[in-house]
């Protein structure tokens, strides 16, 4: 729970007006001011519960992605020396299975979480509060590039045995 408490509470700041929480999908400089520690423990516990189900239907859809398309790619033959192929199947069916239940998610997600603070509360967050935000970009396309580049080489390396 270590983990999830400090995604949770990367989304809550100190600010001049008092504890803001800024909701992930937001406007960058979107914050709301946070009434009370009461208040506080019901939006995490909120964030946490989203957290956990984005991280199961994007598990989950990976998981079935990558068992369909091993069967669609063995159907189609020699998976391991079309690689592209293969890549673009399980990209293919990964975006097929999860872009509805993410969509059906992240709706569910913005018409609940007016539910905890109010419009009046919004507040302008400055820049260095919300800076750390741009990080997971930058690790998820790092992530992403050193993924490709294994690929890449695994697929190298079975080609020259």
């Amino acid at each position: 729970m270590g983990l999830l408490d400090s995604v949770v509470n990367r989304s809550f700041a100190d600010e001049k007006a008092g504890r803001v929480v800024m909701f992930p999908g937001d406007r960058r400089t979107r914050g709301y001011v946070v009434r009370s520690e009461a208040d506080e423990l019901k939006i995490k516990s909120f964030l946490k519960l989203f957290y956990v189900a984005r991280s199961a239907v994007v598990l989950l859809g990976l998981w079935l992605a990558a068992e369909w398309s091993k069967d669609i790619s063995n159907a189609l033959g020699r998976p391991d020396e079309h690689l592209l192929r293969t890549i673009g199947i399980v990209i293919g069916i990964y975006l097929l299975i999860m872009v509805i239940p993410y969509l059906l998610l992240r709706r569910t997600y913005e018409k609940a979480k007016m539910n905890f603070v109010s419009a009046q509360d919004e507040v302008v967050v400055f820049e260095n509060v919300v800076g750390g935000q741009r990080w997971s970009v930058v690790i998820a396309v790092i992530t992403l590039g050193i993924a490709i580049v294994m690929l890449f080489a695994l697929h190298v390396i079975q080609r020259k045995h």
